[in-house]
């Protein structure tokens, strides 16, 4: 793995089924809105073995015309809506605050959980977004900083405070020590 710059990591490793899916998905994303990986397949992808279920997802939030044709095209490439399979039942749960989970077809499991954008960290998140360009493609993950703190301070299981460590430990001199302790500081009232 090598850090080429802030706001890129680069790494060579031997793609997993999770990775494929990933990457198969935010192909299709992409080309409708702007995303994020969040939470515990970000250590994962950074080099912690360990299993995940799912990909965890956000987007801003978009029009249902955009949604329609999102899901339409993920649809194309053999994803389902896991939760709905109707457009408009995935966009009102969206709406709610829900998320809607994605797989291929045939399959429940791993999956994706697209959510859109609920407070300022998640916008954080969109808007600060890092690159990770593995050998078949670019995923965008969220500042490690941010994704750090939020399981330290916010999540505290003992996997998330796992998935901190190994991130911590991997990215070890490409930190900004100083804005992981301002996340943690805004982050300690967060519920």
């Amino acid at each position: 793995m090598r850090f080429i710059d802030t706001t890129t990591i680069e790494t060579d490793r031997e793609l997993s089924d999770l990775d494929r899916l990933a990457l198969e998905f935010t192909a299709v994303l992409q080309r409708h809105t702007p995303y994020v990986i969040v939470s515990g397949y970000v250590s994962i992808l950074l080099g912690r073995a360990r299993a995940s279920e799912d990909i965890d997802i956000i987007i801003p939030k978009i029009e249902f015309l955009t949604l329609k044709e999102l899901a339409h095209d993920l649809n194309e490439k053999g994803f389902y809506g896991i939760n709905e399979e109707k457009d408009r039942d995935m966009f009102e749960r969206l709406t709610e605050g829900a998320a809607v989970r994605f797989a291929k077809q045939n399959t429940m499991i791993p999956n994706i959980e697209l959510k859109w954008a609920k407070n300022r960290f998640d916008d954080l998140s969109l808007q600060n977004g890092i690159k990770v360009i593995l050998q078949q493609g670019t995923l965008c993950i969220s500042p490690l900083e941010l994704q750090i703190a939020f399981k330290e301070m916010v999540l505290k299981s003992p996997k998330d405070k796992e998935d901190a460590r190994h991130i911590q430990k991997i990215a070890e001199g490409h930190l900004d020590k100083k804005l992981l302790q301002h996340y943690k500081e805004i982050l300690r009232d967060f519920r």
